[in-house]
C-alpha cells in the first residue's frame, strides 16, 4: 500500500521547528489531532535505536494508548525515520524554505483498520497543532 502524505509550511526558522517536533517539553503541547485531547507525557530519546513514548489521552479520561516508536535514521534538521511498535515506518522531513520559513513532510505507511483518508485527517491534523504552537511559541 502506498504510503500517505501530510504537510505544513512553517513561519519559523528550521532550528526552532526541529526543536519544538524532537524536545518532550514541547511534544506535550502539541501532540493530539483535536482539542478534547492531549498528551500529558512524552519520552524521546533521539538517536539511532532510541525509542519514544507519547502518551495520548482523551482530557474527560475516556481513552489513552501510548504512541511508541524506535529511531532509525536521524539527519538533524533535515529527516527523521522511525518504525512504530507494529512494523510501519515514518517520515519526516524538514525543508528550509528561508530563514523564517519551514517546510515539514510526513510520510507515513497506514494501518489496515481505519479508512485512509481518517488516517490522513488525523495526522494531517497533530501537524496541523504543531504549526499552530510552533508559530504562536517565541
Amino acid at each position: 500500500m502506498e504510503p500517505l502524505i501530510v504537510n505544513a509550511t512553517i513561519n519559523a526558522p528550521i532550528e526552532k521547528v526541529w526543536a519544538f517536533f524532537t524536545e518532550a517539553e514541547h511534544i506535550v503541547n502539541w501532540n493530539f489531532a483535536h482539542e478534547s485531547w492531549h498528551c500529558p507525557k512524552a519520552e524521546n530519546n533521539l538517536e539511532i535505536g532510541g525509542e519514544f513514548f507519547y502518551t495520548m489521552a482523551a482530557k474527560d479520561k475516556s481513552a489513552s494508548f501510548v504512541f511508541h516508536g524506535t529511531y532509525t535514521e536521524i539527519i538533524p534538521l533535515q529527516k527523521i525515520e522511525y518504525h512504530i511498535e507494529d512494523g510501519r515506518k515514518v517520515e519526516v522531513f524538514f525543508h528550509k524554505i528561508d530563514e523564517n520559513t519551514t517546510e515539514v513532510f510526513e510520510r507515513f505507511e497506514p494501518e489496515m483498520i481505519n479508512a485512509l483518508e481518517m488516517q490522513e485527517q488525523g495526522w494531517q491534523s497533530i501537524l496541523n497543532q504543531f504549526k499552530n504552537y510552533t508559530e504562536g511559541s517565541s
